[in-house]
């Protein structure tokens, strides 16, 4: 019960910032429809399966769910993104801050870089058990006026506890577009 708490604390946090950092802008650029790519600034939830092994007891690759975000940069390439990645036994913060890449309509790929803070350091993790710099590969598409869909991989390094191994997850999930 205590790490549920510990979990839904940092997640309203990680929540009351980006909805925050997102409504605090009062440019309201937004991508023309010939422009390609999407500015979304978004809060979704979704799926996370670890896919790697640390070698030791307790580092079996985890499945879980994500909760994540982005806040756009108006004119730029660049987004300020946040994740949490949970198991049933403890959770992963991770700030990012990513490129992005348009390639269609109202669609982006990205590659970041940030870091993962493991609420219960040796507790798993879709993203192994220990804190960890965290190079994130992704893409996202917005339908309709505010759903986006995200997927991503997350490769933690040396992201095992008492192991050199790094840790690798991949994501899927649906987001609020909120500006």
């Amino acid at each position: 019960m205590k790490s549920f708490l510990k979990s839904a604390i940092a997640l309203s946090a990680f929540s009351a910032i980006v909805l925050s950092a997102g409504t605090a802008s009062a440019n309201p650029y937004r991508v023309e429809a010939d422009k390609p790519g999407t500015d979304a600034s978004y809060i979704g939830a979704g799926v996370s399966a670890g896919v790697t092994n640390g070698g030791q007891t307790g580092d079996a690759a985890t499945f879980g769910g994500n909760i994540q975000g982005r806040v756009a940069i108006p004119n730029a390439p660049v987004s300020v993104r946040g994740a949490v990645l949970f198991s049933d036994e403890t959770s992963a913060i991770m700030p990012i801050v990513s490129y992005d890449q348009a390639v269609a309509d109202n669609a982006n790929v990205y590659v970041g870089a940030g870091y993962s803070f493991v609420e219960a350091n040796g507790q798993p993790t879709p993203l192994g058990n220990d804190d960890a710099p965290v190079i994130v590969v992704g893409g996202e598409a917005e339908f309709f006026d505010s759903v986006v869909v995200y997927g991503d991989a997350k490769w933690g390094i040396n992201a095992y506890e008492n192991s050199p191994a790094d840790a690798v997850s991949f994501q899927a999930g649906v987001g609020y577009r909120f500006n």
